[in-house]
């Protein structure tokens, strides 16, 4: 564990105990793929109106699903208690029932398997001494946002229950904002290993400001998308460029104070959510540029290749009335939009920490 534990250092002595950056990369790289395939269920889960169909929280014995009918019947009993149940589902069957539990279950199960490929891998490693120096702390520290994620969905959960027959749309955003920052750690994590690899005793590399700038404005898109999900905002309007016959409904009604509209009126969530797409579309096309310059061609080519292919899903969302695919597939390449962006953040950044190494030398 001391190699686990041992700070970074960046002289000689540091190659003695480099660990093995190789293995780590692709075990980042695997555990990075699980997450995408989670946002991906996540995202169904959502559409398909799932997510409040499991009542309970049992991190263990709810890894398996019900067995028995007295089970199934168990379940949707708890079901039946809740706001959504009464209000939107009353009367509904156990087998339209088994079809929502089946996505929720999955998706816990999913964040279960998570969990187990990235602490196991990671137990191991530190007890053969494999992880660089340096490199210890920031693993336990996904691992224990990961672990936090699992009490986010929970309480994501729990805000939908009673009262409502949605989750709280603030609460889903810290969910899936939390995955894709997790996702982003794992892959310039990754990136950095797989410098280490190239350049023993290559220090971790700083995310430098303009980057930082441009990965905030892709934030904020992700935002306002999980805020549009989470109010159901993308059903507001189907026509686009228009929302209906103007740029912006001049009937909307606006809620008091005026700031709360810009999280709170599905209608300008949408608004901002769409136009919004086009400035995030930017800082991606100049961060894929500056990450081509820097060497990363593929990766910059591919982040330009998916800003496009999310801006035309996000478009063809709308257009349909938000088709259940269509939506999951624009959520699913918003994930790997993040992992394209944080490559290319590295890249960048990491070509900048060469370039000024060689001015000080």
């Amino acid at each position: 564990m001391r190699a686990m534990l041992a700070p970074p250092r960046t002289d000689a002595s540091a190659t003695l105990n480099a660990g093995n950056p190789l293995a780590l990369v692709r075990w980042l790289y695997a555990v990075a793929a699980l997450i995408v395939i989670m946002v991906i269920v996540g995202g169904i889960t959502r559409l398909t109106e799932s997510g409040l169909s499991i009542t309970e929280w049992k991190p263990v014995s709810g890894t398996l699903p019900p067995l028995t009918a007295a089970d199934w019947e168990r379940e949707l009993e708890l079901y039946r208690s809740t706001t959504e149940y009464q209000t939107v589902n009353r009367g509904m069957s156990m087998a339209d029932f088994q079809f929502i539990y089946f996505w929720e279950w999955v998706h816990r199960l999913l964040g279960r398997v998570i969990g187990l490929a990235f602490a196991i891998p990671l137990a191991w490693y530190a007890w053969k001494r494999m992880i660089p120096s340096g490199y210890g702390w920031r693993l336990v520290a996904l691992l224990a946002l990961g672990s936090l994620q699992g009490a986010v969905g929970w309480w994501m959960v729990q805000s939908g229950l009673v009262g409502r027959t949605d989750v709280s749309h603030y609460r889903l955003a810290v969910h899936l904002c939390l995955a894709l920052f997790i996702l982003g750690g794992l892959i310039w994590t990754a990136r950095d290993l797989s410098a280490l690899a190239v350049e023993p005793g290559r220090r971790a590399v700083a995310m430098r400001w303009p980057v930082t700038l441009a990965l905030v404005v892709l934030f904020l898109q992700l935002l306002w998308g999980a805020f549009t999900a989470g109010l159901n905002a993308g059903f507001a309007f189907s026509s686009w460029p228009l929302m209906g016959n103007e740029f912006f409904p001049s009937a909307t009604p606006m809620t008091a104070p005026w700031a709360l509209n810009l999280v709170d009126n599905p209608i300008v969530v949408q608004f901002i959510h769409r136009w919004w797409a086009f400035v995030a579309a930017g800082a991606m096309i100049w961060l894929g540029v500056k990450a081509m310059r820097a060497g990363e061609r593929q990766a910059g080519i591919l982040l330009h290749l998916l800003i496009v292919t999310q801006i035309i899903l996000g478009i063809a969302t709308l257009l349909t009335g938000v088709d259940l695919w269509v939506a999951v597939a624009h959520q699913g390449v918003g994930a790997l939009l993040v992992a394209a962006a944080a490559w290319c953040a590295h890249g960048t950044s990491l070509a900048d920490a060469r370039h000024e190494a060689r001015l000080a030398a």
